[in-house]
C-alpha cells in the first residue's frame, strides 16, 4: 500500500447525500477476490448510460475530473454495505483522499486499512470548498496528512482528525497486518522475556 504524506490535486465534485457502496461499486462487480480492474467499474451505473455510452452529466466524466485525486463528497459518504470493494475502486480509479462533513463507520475503517484517507469537515468548510471548486474547477486543494490540514484559495486552511494509530499506517503506506509484522522483532523478545520466567 502506497504512504500518503500529502495530496495536492484539483477536486471531483460528487455532493449528493448518502451515496452508498453499491451506488460506488455495484454488487456485480463483487465477485473478483483481487482489486485490479475495479477502478473502471467505480460509479457504473451513474458513469454510464444504458447504452454503455458515457453519461455527460456524472462528475467523473468531466474534464476537471481527470488526473482529479481528491473526491468532494456529499454527507454520510460510503453508507450502506460492509463492502471493502468500495474503497478499491475509488483507489483503482485514482482518488487518493474524500473529503466530506461525515462517512459510514465501516466505509472510513475500510478506506484507512486500503491507503484511502477519509478527511472529515465541517459544514462551513464543505460549503466553502464546494463554492471554491465551482468557481475554480481546475484550482487545486492540499490535504496535509502529518499537520493534519486541508489548504486552499487565498490561504485558508483547516484542520481535521484523524486517530495517531490509523494516521501513521497512512503515512508509513501499512495496514494494521503490516504493522504488527513490522515490530516482529520486539514481539519475539518480549515472548523470549516470557519463556524465561
Amino acid at each position: 500500500m502506497q504512504g500518503i504524506r500529502r495530496v495536492t490535486s484539483h477536486l471531483i465534485p460528487l455532493l449528493q447525500r448518502d451515496v452508498d457502496t453499491d451506488q460506488i461499486i455495484p454488487a456485480r462487480f463483487l465477485k473478483v477476490t483481487d482489486k485490479l480492474g475495479l477502478g473502471q467499474h467505480l460509479f457504473e451505473d451513474w458513469r454510464y448510460l444504458a447504452d454503455g455510452t458515457p453519461n455527460p452529466g456524472f462528475a467523473l466524466n468531466q474534464d476537471q475530473a481527470d488526473g482529479a485525486q481528491i473526491l468532494l463528497a456529499g454527507d454520510n459518504f460510503g453508507c450502506g454495505s460492509s463492502r471493502e470493494h468500495a474503497a478499491w475502486a475509488l483507489l483503482g480509479w485514482g482518488v487518493r483522499a474524500v473529503i466530506s462533513t461525515s462517512f459510514a463507520d465501516i466505509f472510513r475503517t475500510n478506506a484507512v486499512k486500503n491507503g484511502l484517507l477519509p478527511v472529515e469537515v465541517d459544514q462551513a468548510t464543505f460549503s466553502a470548498l464546494r463554492e471554491f471548486v465551482s468557481a475554480n474547477p481546475q484550482a487545486e486543494v492540499t490535504i496535509d496528512l502529518e499537520t493534519q490540514r486541508v489548504s486552499f484559495g487565498s490561504g485558508r486552511t483547516t484542520q481535521f482528525t484523524i486517530d495517531a494509530f490509523s494516521r501513521r499506517c497512512l503515512v508509513e503506506g501499512v495496514d494494521q497486518l503490516g504493522y504488527l509484522l513490522s515490530k516482529e522483532d520486539e514481539i519475539q523478545a518480549y515472548e523470549a522475556g516470557l519463556d524465561a520466567c
